[in-house]
């Protein structure tokens, strides 16, 4: 199979991409003090090694406890700079860069004794069913997160990035909206069903759209898994998944963000059709795929100390081709290969290197 499908242009409103290629959001613990701007040379190395476009890391916004490492990114005061630094350099070597909004809500980095700056908030103050941290979010605290939202997406705007992207999965704060084990609320923001629980989030996502502007693309990241439960499920039927992400086509998302352990796994019995396809099928906006995209095993694999060994991509060009789904987010194949995508171009993928988990540890 040619892997001409995953240099064809794409553009969505204002963003406009060499090819089909993008690193995905991998957390670096790099910034002192929250500031990025030691991640330009990082993300740029990609860009010239043929990627089209950047996903952050997480960067935290403006809430305490917004971030569970004293080195993640942030997103508000002095860090701003730092990130116009990155996106002038990922800017020079002709590529495109979105943030990844985040607030880690109720989890914590695990291993790590570090303390956070403030309490830790969520809806419930649960990490899982059972499980407390912190405390459960006041009024206070939920217009706070909103305003917070808003103001990262206007410096998204004014500091000149592509598009932005709010991260909705995972277990961070957004997704423990959406889980009933850590959204037990019995106020608007909780319900009984996806998508009454799905209110906040909405509203998040409503706030960075009016702040961003109408023409910057808004990736949503979603996902089923999360750190404190890999194998939950939200939907078990393509109605399901239309009534809950509907919605969010609605408020202003333009493109959504899949993340799942293997691009390719099958999300409903009786359909090959992954995650990823399922979500363009039931939305019909553009989706971007992640998960163990030209590296064998996955990320929570190699984090327990497995070796990812390089993999061809003939697959995820064909399905591409078919329609399943729009751009690719590559981790591990690129962290270990800066020019991965230039190499996978030029027939010169024999010598690829392998991800190690030495090449996950913090730092750049």
């Amino acid at each position: 199979m040619s892997l001409a499908p995953l240099f064809e242009p794409f553009q969505c409103k204002s963003l406009r991409l060499r090819n089909r290629i993008a690193m995905a959001s991998m957390a670096r613990w790099a910034s002192p003090g929250g500031n990025p701007a030691a991640l330009a040379d990082f993300y740029t190395k990609r860009i010239k090694g043929g990627a089209a476009l950047v996903m952050t890391e997480g960067a935290a916004i403006n809430r305490p406890a917004s971030y569970n490492d004293p080195q993640s990114a942030r997103f508000f005061g002095p860090a701003l700079e730092g990130w116009k630094t990155v996106v002038q350099s990922v800017h020079a070597a002709g590529g495109a860069i979105a943030p990844q909004l985040w607030h880690c809500g109720a989890v914590g980095k695990k291993g790590s004794d570090w303390v956070q700056d403030g309490d830790p908030e969520s809806p419930s103050g649960l990490v899982s069913a059972g499980n407390p941290r912190g405390h459960a979010m006041t009024n206070a605290d939920l217009d706070a997160v909103l305003k917070a939202y808003s103001e990262a997406g206007a410096a998204t705007r004014t500091i000149g990035f592509d598009a932005v992207e709010v991260h909705a999965g995972h277990g961070y704060l957004l997704d423990q909206f959406l889980w009933a084990e850590t959204n037990q609320r019995s106020d608007r923001w909780g319900g009984a069903t996806l998508v009454a629980r799905s209110r906040f989030p909405l509203e998040a996502v409503r706030c960075v759209r009016a702040a961003a502007g109408p023409d910057l693309p808004l990736f949503l990241r979603i996902s089923h898994w999360k750190s404190a439960d890999l194998a939950a499920r939200y939907v078990e039927t393509p109605a399901e998944l239309e009534a809950w992400l509907m919605p969010f086509a609605k408020a202003g998302v333009d493109i959504f963000s899949v993340s799942d352990f293997h691009w390719d796994t099958p999300l409903f019995r009786n359909s090959p059709l992954s995650f990823a396809g399922w979500v363009r099928k039931v939305t019909g906006l553009p989706v971007m795929t992640c998960g163990a995209i030209g590296m064998s095993g996955d990320l929570m694999a190699t984090f327990g100390g497995e070796t990812g060994q390089p993999q061809p991509v003939d697959a995820v060009a064909r399905h591409m081709a078919d329609g399943a789904f729009d751009l690719i987010a590559v981790g591990r194949a690129l962290l270990a290969n800066p020019d991965w995508a230039d190499r996978i171009r030029n027939g010169a993928a024999a010598d690829l290197a392998p991800c190690t988990p030495q090449l996950l540890a913090p730092g750049v």
